[in-house]
């Protein structure tokens, strides 16, 4: 008798369970469904992108009076704060030319210092003075630069362990590429930027959470930010609907 009112008990306790997660997950995947349909529009855009080229955002163009260049060109697959997975929230821009591995160059989007780890193949990072908060110390990241195998892509005017290099916006930084940090399981061929918080020291926090960066929205010129942009339309400039956006507090964080 025992037996059985525990087994009852156990399958009510996995029956609530169950539905606990099922809800979960159906939560996240509306909060985050625009996410999953750039998801969807990627896919169209990568199986033939000469189909939407009108996609595409070029290299080294401005956005009306924007302080920031576009760092390279290609398709705005992910937005700043897209997810997808729970618990997992995108802290720059995804920007897939389209192109195979060490074809498309990455530029500097806005004069700075550049640093570049010993352990980096894929990545440099630049320190810049602000231009929309004078006085504030920013970052802006760059990474991917490397095949599958994780030889780098980086321009060769920037060695690991480069310390503070002067450079200009516009400056070649290296070129797409597929590296995921784990050789052998590419991720396509992308640059993934992000513009990064300082601590108060100075130095750049980790780029990985999402409070540690900043809206590229108010630094390219249009918005970027994954719940204020409709999945349907493709991130480009001039866009009518980027207005609108752009006047609602995207400036900082979440």
């Amino acid at each position: 008798m025992r037996v059985a009112v525990w087994l009852r008990r156990g399958l009510r306790g996995a029956l609530l369970a169950a539905l606990l997660l099922a809800g979960g997950l159906g939560w996240w995947a509306w909060r985050f469904r625009a996410s999953l349909q750039r998801t969807h529009r990627l896919g169209r855009y990568l199986r033939n992108p000469a189909a939407y080229a009108a996609w595409r955002v070029p290299a080294r163009a401005r956005c009306g009076s924007a302080p920031f260049l576009t760092p390279t060109e290609g398709y705005i697959g992910y937005l700043w704060g897209d997810a997808f997975r729970p618990g997992h929230r995108h802290t720059g821009l995804d920007i897939f030319a389209g192109t195979p591995v060490g074809q498309t160059p990455v530029y500097a989007a806005y004069p700075g210092r550049l640093y570049r780890l010993a352990t980096w193949k894929a990545s440099v990072i630049l320190r810049h003075d602000d231009p929309l908060h004078p006085g504030r110390v920013i970052w802006t990241y760059y990474t991917h630069m490397a095949d599958a195998a994780g030889r780098s892509l980086v321009a060769g005017a920037f060695p690991p362990g480069t310390q503070g290099e002067p450079v200009a916006a516009g400056t070649l930084l290296g070129y797409q590429g597929n590296f995921s940090g784990t050789p052998g399981v590419p991720v396509g061929v992308h640059l993934h930027f992000s513009i990064v918080r300082s601590a108060p020291d100075g130095a750049f926090l980790d780029e990985r959470r999402l409070a540690n960066t900043l809206d590229p929205s108010p630094y390219l010129g249009f918005a970027l930010r994954a719940d204020r942009v409709p999945a349907h339309v493709p991130p480009t400039c001039p866009r009518p609907w980027a207005l609108p956006f752009m006047t609602r507090g995207v400036v900082g964080g979440p």
